[in-house]
């Protein structure tokens, strides 16, 4: 009776102990979709442990409810069977590379967390020191100098599951902590680099999804990229590729696209498959789209039965539309869309465009996986705003052995040992080889210039380090937290972090960041002027 008592108090996500006798459920009453649908319990005794209050959403009605308040009571929200999944998933696939690595030879080494800031790239965290007043302490925004250092060591073959650090606007795939898988190695080319991730990431897919991935991953280079995606991260998944016009326009009366060529530009477009279906207000939309890629506007034209058709055909002779069309590879019922502007706006535009319509009509295959290795970049990239050059990777980066020369007379011509590993249109991992010699490290602090000082303050501890017998060397960084979204389906990678950030850096959880008693920053030498901060976030 006290049992039969207390059951009628239970409610959901209560918990209780039940002792009783486990039997088969009646016939007809089995349920093969529940995990015990086969048994039931004839409960004797019933305790309860723990009552739940009234939940602020339901666990199976996770689209009607907002993130922020999935996040502000992630311990609910980490019940769903859904993100246990993904957890579950998260580690096995840590498992799995650490059994990999083991099986190759790394060692698994932990780098500091608190260590010196080099600013290059994206800001610090900055943690002040109090036993060493007016000094602070960084974050890793990667183990990048430890690793290179490990391997001067004598440690030829290292890598860490490790968190690094940000401090960074935020995107659906960022976060301003997150965890790589980092791994450098002594003596590599490029083609070791690419045949350990590549074996890595068929044992993790083996592991993870139970499924084989297609081996050996293609290869494009920077500019190819570009040229044929309009971005270095391209989806392969589907084709809609850019094509250059720019020879066939450059005579014909339509100013828009003389002009652009005139000034140094290009017109490029892409084919959309049955877009003649589009509306003229659908197309505008598209125009607006692209006006916040800097482009300056849209030209189109639709295939049909009659021949093309646009405002702007009259402007065109016959044999250019057909070598138009052709071009593009345009049938019956297609849509044509081209922007004209400077090379790298053309390519933002229309990159950003390929992608926005294969997403809005459906052209990108599901449960497909499709790797790309993206190399010969740049070393450099000349920064109009700072007046000079800086990295197009990062200052560790070697140029290739016969661009040496070029530091003195054309950096912009340098290309780097560097590579990008794309899996469908996300960059999950990074890398390079990178400078072993002294000279040749300090030459390109000196291009991008950074003072003799400012390098030996920075990094002296990295240059005097490759002055005693540093080995060629080379590695990658992947992001975990984005191969893992992608493994899991998921749209963002806070579906794969457990207690993850806002995009405004905050933790809805716990409420972080959050002010500290004076006390404490009387102990750091540390006073706020909150008015000046406050006027640099708005200006900023």
């Amino acid at each position: 009776p006290q049992a039969h008592t207390l059951a009628h108090r239970l409610r959901n996500e209560y918990v209780f102990a039940v002792r009783g006798k486990v039997a088969m459920r009646p016939e007809g009453t089995a349920n093969p979709q529940l995990a015990t649908g086969e048994i039931e319990v004839l409960a004797q005794e019933l305790q309860i442990l723990n009552e739940c209050k009234t939940l602020p959403f339901s666990l199976d009605l996770e689209g009607e409810v907002t993130e922020q308040v999935r996040l502000q009571y992630r311990y609910l929200d980490l019940r769903r069977p859904a993100l246990q999944r993904n957890f579950i998933l998260r580690h096995r696939v840590v498992k799995a590379l650490r059994d990999f690595f083991d099986q190759e030879g790394f060692l698994e080494i932990e780098t500091p967390f608190l260590t010196k800031s080099t600013p290059e790239g994206a800001r610090d965290y900055l943690v002040p020191s109090r036993v060493n007043p007016g000094k602070f302490y960084a974050l890793p925004q990667s183990p990048q100098c430890f690793k290179q250092i490990l391997m001067i060591a004598g440690f030829d073959k290292y890598y860490q599951i490790v968190r690094c650090f940000r401090d960074e606007d935020l995107r659906a795939d960022r976060q301003p902590e997150f965890t790589q898988i980092d791994i450098e190695m002594s003596f590599p080319d490029e083609e070791t680099i690419f045949d350990l991730v590549e074996r890595m990431l068929a044992h993790v897919f083996a592991v993870g999804q139970g499924r084989e991935i297609v081996r050996p991953f293609p290869r494009m280079t920077y500019r190819e990229a570009l040229e044929r995606y309009g971005v270095d991260k391209p989806d392969i998944r589907f084709g809609m590729e850019l094509r250059d016009i720019s020879d066939l326009v450059g005579e014909e009366q339509f100013q828009v696209f003389t002009q652009v060529l005139a000034a140094g530009g290009q017109v490029k477009g892409i084919c959309v498959q049955g877009g003649a279906e589009l509306s003229r207000r659908e197309i505008d939309e598209l125009t607006t789209f692209v006006k916040g890629y800097k482009a300056k506007g849209l030209a189109w034209f639709k295939i049909t039965a009659q021949g093309m058709q646009s405002p702007i055909t009259r402007f065109f002779s016959l044999s250019t539309l057909e070598k138009i069309q052709e071009r593009l590879q345009g049938q019956e019922g297609d849509l044509l869309l081209f922007v004209a502007d400077q090379p790298a706006v053309v390519a933002e535009a229309l990159g950003h465009l390929r992608l926005h319509l294969a997403q809005q009509r459906k052209l990108i295959p599901e449960q497909e996986y499709r790797f790309l290795w993206v190399t010969d970049f740049p070393l450099l990239e000349y920064d109009a705003e700072e007046k000079r050059y800086v990295a197009m990777h990062h200052p560790f980066t070697s140029p290739r052995e016969e661009d040496i020369p070029l530091f003195d007379t054309a950096p912009e011509q340098m290309k780097a040992r560097a590579y990008d590993l794309v899996l469908n249109g996300y960059e999950i991992g990074g890398g390079s080889i990178r400078i072993h010699r002294r000279a040749i490290q300090e030459q390109m602090f000196r291009t991008l210039g950074i003072p003799p000082q400012e390098a030996e303050e920075k990094f002296g501890f990295l240059l005097e380090a490759l002055d005693y017998g540093a080995p060629p060397h080379g590695g990658i960084a992947l992001g975990l937290d984005r191969l893992l979204m992608i493994l899991a389906g998921a749209n963002s990678i806070r579906e794969v972090i457990a207690f993850p950030k806002t995009q405004k850096a905050v933790c809805p959880l716990t409420g972080a960041p959050t002010a500290v008693q004076p006390r404490q920053l009387k102990e750091l030498g540390i006073k706020l002027d909150l008015p000046t901060l406050l006027s640099s976030k708005t200006s900023g």
